[in-house]
């Protein structure tokens, strides 16, 4: 009985060291008193071995000791094995900052930390801006129009854009711009994203283009020639990285500029002979201005003694001699400008090199820095309000469409996936709001704007697909009243577009987030870069106090024991403690598989995926919970917490599952398993309870629906007509109509009309007549099924309206 105690006393001790991550010395002194004890106190097996254990953990523990014979061999095995980091790899990894991201990989995320970024919410400015000029633009689209009518914006919506300062949002007020937050930018692509070719065209100017790059590096020529210019619209700018042979992996770019020398006007000018071909380049049918990444090259040596000088950017007005320009591509679903960009012995001043000749080969720096920033705002924020429209139009069209004499809202099969948009779009929502406010704190989220990149795009397409789904027939024929269809078909671009998904989850997520995030690993590979034995020792046994940290607190955790606190209230708590447990579960795993594979962790892209995944829907989580903590709740808000928090966690869990069952090592796996779900996997996928009551309120006026919807165009005030508010309307009249409703088609039934009048308005002309209800009932059910119809109702055409070539028409019924 004594050894088991002593056994459970050490087991104990050494798990609360473990977990607190206390280092060598109090595991030391658990093993050594529990040894001394078990001598003196009859149990001197246990006893002998406990004082091993202690000697053991003294030899390498104790850094006197253990840099003396352990870490010198380590150090060695360590140089062989570790995957060596290229200087583009090195670049892009120490682009942007580390934040909540590095909180995760921890595995012991300080919840107070993220409630720390404080949100400030919009100025009035910015609030007036959202309400007003952004309604306004929303109001001129129409997607059929801009598609298959114009290929374009209409030319007042362009006019208003640039006399409003759509362009300029990121610039500031001394250079004629908005200066904008990142939350306002975000609100305002996502408002503008009723229509994909607007929110592209507002967006692209204020992400990844010569507008950020110029603020940050520019000349200060450059900035006063440019930056107004660019703010008031008279410049459209557009930058060219990507080519045929160089996309997701862009430092292959095979564009060269080459430093010679040629006369201008009578004149020798030291500049660049540029050989480029791009494609896929937004706004440069219409760019004023091009940015342009090439590979740098001095072969005569006229700036100095290097050769091959790197990715180098620069700016390039549009009537420079030799460029081929205006051309455009057709991206699928959206005509938002798009095009090629071709140049032949283009010839430029030194001086257009964005940051002048001394950020000559900085190119790769500045756009990744750049796109940590850019990339976390315009798509995830056209998926986020993508989402948000689809799901204000889903939830109005499945209340009003009625069959087997109830609206499709109330069958389960259109509830379900009505729940999911509202979950989908909850998530989203909190997901860039919250991330736009840890950069407005002047965080460069590099890791979270690849999670929210694929992950907010890959919902907009689940989003998408629902949406189609509940609309039927009225979303698949194309035409002005479609508002959907244009859009679900464009979903492909974003999906594409500034990383692919297919290589940001396999490669970026948790590639770069391994070494860049990890508490670590970045700092054992510094040391064998420096040859730099004490630091290498340092980083490396807190490596391992970490491993071992986790591996007690997600045991311990996943047995239930020793929650930790979280500072949030009781609904949210639950989620929070349990996000905290996979945390430590995912930064066992992490270690774990890059330890087994080494450098061949690389090539296992579906494994590396998973672990992407995990830290992604623990990311997304995180953000849910942090808005649910900030914001004003509504009513309802808290079955949308339940049902997005489960969504999340369980798709956690079904990541590390996966991971389990792949690793090369399944004796690892199965350790891996009993560790971090010592009682099996705790999330479930949303039930079907929570479902039911998510679709009856986004589907009716409450709210829930009306926070959803918040930063959308609802008003009936624009130039184009908008569905929304006309569901909207409706919906605040529906239980006046369902009452009705159920009043003619109850007397229907019993035969009390006659048995025509089969179409809604028949019956109640037939119910009027009959007494069964009012004149004013009568005219409110005229007005509200005029309405319905018209929203249900789809576009026909001309025979030949969709043929180009009229010459190729054939005509099957002349006669």
């Amino acid at each position: 009985m004594l050894t088991l105690i002593l056994l459970v006393l050490a087991v104990t001790g050494l798990l609360v060291v473990m977990r607190r991550e206390a280092g060598a010395l109090p595991a030391l002194g658990v093993l050594a008193v529990l040894g001394l004890a078990g001598l003196l106190l009859g149990a001197p097996v246990l006893g002998v071995l406990l004082l091993i254990g202690a000697g053991g953990v003294a030899v390498a523990g104790l850094p006197a000791l253990r840099i003396r014979w352990l870490s010198p061999r380590l150090f060695a095995t360590f140089k062989e094995v570790a995957p060596r980091v290229s200087d583009t790899e090195r670049t892009a990894l120490e682009a942007g900052t580390v934040a909540w991201d590095g909180e995760l990989f921890s595995g012991r995320p300080d919840w107070q930390r993220l409630l720390d970024y404080r949100d400030e919410g919009l100025s009035d400015e910015e609030r007036a801006f959202l309400e007003h000029q952004c309604s306004v633009a929303a109001g001129m689209c129409n997607a059929w129009e801009i598609a298959r009518e114009r290929a374009d914006l209409p030319q007042e919506l362009w006019d208003y854009l640039k006399w409003e300062g759509f362009f300029g949002m990121i610039i500031p007020k001394a250079y004629g711009g908005l200066e904008f937050s990142a939350k306002a930018q975000s609100l305002v692509l996502q408002k503008l994203s009723i229509s994909e070719t607007l929110m592209v065209t507002v967006g692209v100017p204020n992400s990844l283009g010569p507008g950020e790059l110029l603020l940050k590096y520019g000349t200060q020529a450059q900035k006063d020639h440019y930056l107004p210019r660019l703010a008031d619209g008279r410049e459209i700018p557009c930058f060219g990285l990507t080519g045929p042979r160089a996309g997701s992996d862009a430092t292959a770019i095979p564009d060269t500029g080459v430093v010679c020398r040629q006369v201008v006007d009578g004149k020798e000018v030291l500049g660049l002979r540029l050989n480029f071909e791009k494609r896929w380049i937004t706004l440069a049918p219409i760019a004023t201005v091009v940015g342009l990444a090439f590979r740098m090259f001095d072969p005569d040596h006229l700036l100095g003694d290097e050769e091959d000088l790197g990715i180098t950017c620069a700016l390039i007005p549009r009537d420079t001699a030799g460029m081929e320009i205006g051309r455009r591509h057709h991206p699928i679903g959206s005509p938002f400008m798009n095009g090629p960009i071709k140049g032949r012995d283009v010839f430029v001043a030194l001086d257009t090199i964005i940051g002048g000749p001394e950020m000559a080969g900085q190119g790769w720096r500045m756009l990744v820095e750049c796109l940590s920033v850019g990339r976390c705002i315009t798509l995830p924020s056209g998926a986020a309000g993508t989402a948000r429209y689809g799901l204000g139009w889903s939830g109005g069209f499945a209340r009003i469409r009625r069959q087997f004499n109830v609206p499709v809202a109330e069958m389960e099969g259109v509830q379900e996936p009505l729940a999911r948009m509202a979950a989908l779009c909850y998530i989203a929502r909190a997901a860039v709001y919250q991330t736009a406010n840890t950069i407005d704190h002047g965080v460069k989220p590099a890791v979270p704007s690849a999670i929210l990149k694929s992950q907010l795009t890959e919902f907009q397409r689940q989003a998408l697909g629902d949406a189609m789904d509940i609309h039927g027939g009225k979303a698949v024929t194309l035409g002005p009243r479609n508002y959907l269809g244009i859009g679900y078909s464009a979903n492909p671009v974003a999906i594409t577009v500034e990383g692919a998904n297919i290589m940001t989850r396999n490669l970026m997520i948790f590639g770069q987030g391994a070494i860049r995030c990890h508490p670590y690993v970045l700092e054992e590979l510094a040391a064998k870069d420096a040859d730099d034995l004490p630091a290498f020792d340092r980083a490396v046994f807190g490596h391992t106090g970490l491993i071992l940290g986790n591996a007690a607190r997600a045991l311990t955790q996943g047995l239930g024991l020793g929650k930790p606190a979280v500072p949030f209230d009781t609904v949210a708590a639950p989620y929070a403690q349990d996000a905290a447990r996979l945390s430590a579960g995912f930064g066992l795993c992490a270690d774990a598989a890059m330890a087994s594979l080494g450098a061949s962790m690389k090539q296992r892209e579906m494994l590396s995926a998973r672990l992407g995944d995990v830290l992604s829907n623990l990311y997304l989580a995180s953000m849910v919970l942090k808005q649910w903590h900030d914001g004003a709740k509504v009513e309802g808000e808290a079955t949308l917490l339940h049902y997005s928090c489960r969504f999340l966690l369980h798709r956690a869990e079904q990541a590390l599952d996966e991971l389990f069952d792949n690793l090369p090592n399944q004796a690892l796996g199965r350790l891996l398993r009993v560790i971090v779900m010592p009682t099996g996997r705790r999330w479930k996928r949303p039930h079907d309870d929570l479902a039911r009551e998510i679709a009856q309120a986004v589907s009716r006026d409450t709210a829930l629906r009306r926070t959803l919807l918040e930063a959308t165009w609802q008003g009936s005030d624009g130039a184009r007509d908008n569905p929304l508010a006309h569901y909207n309307a409706l919906l605040v009249d529906y239980d006046r109509a369902e009452v009705l409703y159920r009043t003619v088609n109850k007397a229907y039934a019993k035969g009390e009309l006659p048995m025509q009048a089969l179409h809604p308005e028949q019956r109640v002309e037939a119910a009027l007549e009959a007494g069964i209800i009012g004149a004013d009932d009568a005219d409110f059910m005229r007005r509200y099924e005029a309405e319905v119809l018209e929203l249900l109702s789809v576009d026909d055409f001309d025979y030949d309206a969709f043929a180009s070539d009229k010459a190729n028409i054939l005509r099957h019924n002349a006669a």
